[in-house]
């Protein structure tokens, strides 16, 4: 399968990719595929997608899931948009990256699914701030409350990473607030578009605006804490928790 891949922190950059001088479009052939592997804007991928098909080109947006530290180790999930038959023939080089892959539809479906995805995590991180903050200040040890947490209804795959690296105080998350912008405002705008009486998600977004001004957008994104901790006085740790999260994940059968 002759495949080209993008991955690309902005849906501008991918566009420039595709339609610059010398741009992917330009070389595209009849029976190749392109590969949009970015977390991007759903509406922007099918008008793409239909310039590549013009071309005689297939297209498949296939954006990412879970933790920087699992891509390392080829277990990443990958949500995968376009024609069936074109997702069967990609199947193979998928399966090399990712462990858990999920056709979800037509074009765009994917895009869409990925922002949702990235808004619930987004969502969950700001409210383990909140949570771990107040257990500081509650004088509780810190690293019975992640424990507490972690056994509990409460848990998630974010506790079970970001709030790692928060108790380390090393925050190395690998993503960085201007992304979570990006993402949250792309899952705001397809909600807003859609007239959904939204509440949660403009206040997550603007929590991560007003902190990307403060602390840098370049900031990694499990320091939204410092928007509590600051003010209470207090820097929320634990003992022997990781500086940066490694795949200790086993194999699947």
């Amino acid at each position: 399968v002759d495949i080209g891949i993008t991955c690309l922190p902005l849906p501008a950059a991918t566009a420039a990719v595709l339609e610059g001088e010398d741009g992917l479009l330009a070389v595209l052939r009849p029976g190749q595929i392109w590969m949009e592997m970015s977390t991007t804007d759903a509406d922007e991928v099918v008008r793409l997608g239909a310039l590549v098909e013009a071309r005689g080109a297939t297209v498949l947006e296939c954006p990412v899931s879970v933790g920087c530290h699992q891509a390392e180790t080829g277990k990443i999930s990958i949500f995968v948009g376009g024609r069936r038959e074109a997702f069967e023939r990609v199947l193979p080089v998928l399966a090399t990256m990712g462990r858990r892959i999920l056709h979800t539809g037509d074009l765009g479906t994917a895009s869409k699914l990925k922002v949702v995805t990235n808004f619930l995590c987004t969502a969950h991180l700001v409210a383990l701030a909140e949570a771990l903050t107040t257990c500081k200040m509650a004088g509780l040890d810190m690293n019975t409350a992640y424990e507490a947490i972690r056994i509990s209804s409460g848990n998630s795959f974010v506790h079970e990473t970001e709030s790692q690296v928060i108790l380390n105080g090393s925050r190395d998350i690998n993503f960085t607030m201007d992304l979570v912008i990006k993402d949250v405002g792309l899952f705001d705008k397809m909600a807003q578009e859609l007239n959904v009486p939204l509440e949660m998600s403009p206040l997550v977004l603007n929590l991560f605006k007003e902190s990307a001004e403060k602390y840098g957008p370049r900031e990694f994104s499990p320091n939204i804490i410092r928007r509590y901790e600051e003010p209470c006085g207090v820097k929320v740790l634990g003992v022997g928790f990781p500086a940066e999260m490694t795949d200790d994940e086993p194999e699947e059968p």
